[in-house]
């Protein structure tokens, strides 16, 4: 792909992933697979998804939550790798299948009742970081759980943006080091024009924190939920 395609797709999809909480990987990851090697494209998406993270606590800073952070992605951190231990007993296309179907109900469900929310304390905090954390173990699929299980907290814009960026930033952490320490790296023609795909990635958070100011805040769960369908559909029918 040329340098300006790869700009383009990063912006757009920072700017999906800044709004929703995800789905950066979920539009990058099956673009640039036709084109590099896999483990180069989960290098490449993994560096861009780390900074559009760290663009999202910078842009949000102000709904920054630690309490909230720790209580949810603490539990969720371990839990993922007990059901990442799972995953490779049962057929990933089935886990995906399934997990579509979950997420679909979920949004029907919130669409239907768009009251409907969970108390956010300590307890319900670390239960769903744990179920979100073990659910993302298990299908490999961590963004829609989380923002799934996040969106029934009702949470500010804000808070939910800096929440699922800060949670998303540990996260990737310690995928990118795995990655390296594994031997997997850019090929150099990449890596010499990886600044301009961070500041493109820069340039779609930035974008997409206006989008989010202009969204009014009783609409912005709906907007997250329809995002979630989507993922779910695209589970549902393209699995992984």
């Amino acid at each position: 792909m040329q340098t300006v395609s790869i700009c383009l797709l990063v912006f757009v999809a920072s700017i999906v992933g800044t709004v929703t909480g995800f789905g950066l990987s979920t539009i990058m990851v099956p673009v640039l697979a036709m084109f590099y090697p896999f483990d180069q494209t989960l290098v490449f998406v993994g560096i861009i998804h780390w900074f559009s993270n760290l663009w999202k606590l910078i842009l949000f800073r102000g709904g920054f939550r630690w309490r909230l952070t720790v209580t949810f992605g603490v539990p969720g951190i371990f839990a993922s790798f007990a059901g990442a231990s799972l995953m490779f007993d049962i057929s990933q296309r089935v886990l995906s299948r399934v997990l579509g179907v979950f997420i679909i109900v979920y949004v029907i469900y919130l669409l239907a009742r768009s009251s409907f929310k969970i108390k956010q304390n300590v307890a319900t905090a670390t239960i769903g970081g744990a179920l979100s954390g073990f659910l993302a173990g298990i299908f490999g699929i961590g963004g829609a759980v989380r923002g799934m299980f996040l969106s029934a907290f009702d949470l500010p814009k804000a808070v939910y943006i800096a929440t699922a960026g800060a949670i998303a930033l540990a996260i990737d952490t310690t995928r990118l080091t795995t990655y390296i320490v594994n031997g997997a790296q850019l090929e150099k023609p990449l890596l010499w024009v990886m600044p301009i795909f961070i500041t493109a990635s820069f340039l779609g958070a930035q974008s997409g924190k206006h989008i989010v100011e202009e969204i009014p805040q009783n609409y912005f769960r709906a907007i997250v939920a329809v995002f979630l369908l989507l993922a779910g559909v695209k589970l549902l029918i393209y699995p992984s």
